[in-house]
C-alpha cells in the first residue's frame, strides 16, 4: 500500500512563500505542508553580502507569519536571487527591466542564490545554497521572445531555468538545478532531519 507522504517532520509544516514553484517542489518532496504567506518589503541593509541576502529575507518571511501558526509548527521560508559579480537581479518590473537584466547575463556564469529559513517558536535555522548558472549568449530577438511569450517578471534574474530560456539559452550549472527554480530540496530535507 502507498504511503501519501514520508515523515521527514513530525510537526505541522508551513510553507510561508506564495510561490507556485516552490509548492509543487515541496510537494514532489513528499511533505505535507499548510501555505500560510504575508507580502513583505524585500529590502535588505546595503553591508550584506549577495549570500547574505537572500536568508535575510527569508528570515523576514518566516518571522512575519509566525505569530499566526501554531506554537508546534514548523515554518519554511525561502527566497532566490540571481548574482553577477556583486550586482542582484531581483524581479524585473517591466518589459524593459527583464530585457536590461538578461542582456547583463548573456554569456556570463552568474549565480541563483536561495536562501532558507527554517523556524518555529524555539529555534531558527537558516543557510543559503548557491547554483552556478551558465548562460550562452544571447541574441535579443532570443531575449525579446523570451519576455513576450514567458514574461519573466516574477522571477529572479528575469528568467525560469524550467521555462524555453532553460533550453536554449543555460549551457550547464553547477550545484543543485532545484535551487535555480526556487528551493533547494536535498539540502532543506537534510536539515529538516536535523532540526
Amino acid at each position: 500500500m502507498a504511503q501519501k507522504s514520508i515523515s521527514w517532520v513530525s510537526c505541522p509544516v508551513i510553507l510561508a512563500s506564495k510561490s507556485p514553484r516552490r509548492r509543487q517542489l515541496l510537494q514532489a518532496s513528499g511533505i505535507d505542508f499548510e501555505i500560510v504567506s504575508k507580502e513583505i518589503v524585500e529590502d535588505f541593509p546595503p553591508h550584506l553580502s549577495v549570500y547574505e541576502v537572500p536568508v535575510h529575507i527569508a528570515k523576514n518571511k518566516a518571522a512575519a507569519i509566525k505569530n499566526e501558526v501554531s506554537s508546534d509548527a514548523l515554518i519554511i521560508a525561502a527566497d532566490t536571487i540571481v548574482a553577477l559579480d556583486n550586482e542582484i537581479f531581483g524581479k524585473p518590473k517591466d518589459a524593459e527591466a527583464a530585457y536590461q537584466t538578461l542582456s547583463k547575463l548573456s554569456g556570463t556564469a552568474h549565480e541563483a542564490i536561495t536562501g532558507v529559513c527554517l523556524a518555529n517558536h524555539h529555534k531558527e535555522v537558516c543557510f543559503y545554497v548557491a547554483t552556478k548558472v551558465f548562460f550562452k549568449t544571447l541574441t535579443d530577438k532570443e531575449i525579446f521572445y523570451y519576455i513576450e511569450h514567458y514574461k519573466p517578471y516574477d522571477r529572479a534574474g528575469a528568467y525560469a531555468i524550467q521555462d524555453w530560456i532553460g533550453m536554449v539559452g543555460v549551457e550547464k550549472i553547477e550545484g543543485c538545478y532545484f535551487n535555480v527554480v526556487g528551493l533547494p530540496v536535498s539540502r532543506l530535507l537534510h536539515e529538516l532531519k536535523a532540526f
